[in-house]
């Protein structure tokens, strides 16, 4: 990293915060409650999908989706796709890095995937969390990571050098 690096938007760093979220037991919220905090104390802003899908689904998107999948997959994917073509827009818009938490939910999914893997494609860095070992983790996901990290400490350390603090 550059020590002139500036955020691509705004006056802030941006972070997109990819990860899993249907099959996680939290619903994704744990660790990105955790990143924010730290990201807020280095004056970063972030995109957190867990906090707009509220927002993108009306009341009855978000009480019928879970049961559309599984008996009208057309009325539900057309309620995904709401979701996915705005947390896309909100990746190759807005965001200057991606911080990505990989682990055996994350597996499970496709939408971490597709995200690393277009972030990747728009030369928008990944930074990977995971506490898997190199050999449990996807060769086409570690290919398209600028650097993998162990822990979220060792992370918050690296952007604090490369991305420095900035403020509203």
């Amino acid at each position: 990293m550059n020590a002139a690096i500036s955020p691509r938007h705004g006056q802030r760093f941006r972070a997109y915060l990819a990860g899993a979220i249907e099959h996680a037991p939290d619903g994704g919220v744990g660790w990105r409650r955790r990143i924010e905090s730290e990201l807020d104390r280095l004056g970063h802003s972030y995109y957190d999908a867990t906090l707009a899908e509220c927002d993108l689904l009306d009341a009855q998107e978000r009480r019928g989706l879970v049961h559309w999948k599984r008996t009208d997959l057309d009325r539900f994917r057309r309620s995904m796709r709401k979701i996915i073509d705005h947390d896309l827009g909100e990746l190759v818009g807005h965001a200057d890095y991606v911080v990505a938490h990989w682990d055996e939910w994350t597996q499970s999914g496709g939408g971490t995937q597709g995200e690393i893997t277009l972030a990747y494609h728009t030369r928008i860095p990944v930074y990977l969390v995971t506490p898997l070992s190199a050999d449990q983790v996807s060769g086409w996901i570690l290919g398209c990571c600028e650097a993998v990290f162990s822990d979220f400490p060792t992370l918050v350390e690296f952007l604090e050098k490369a991305y420095p603090p900035s403020r509203p």
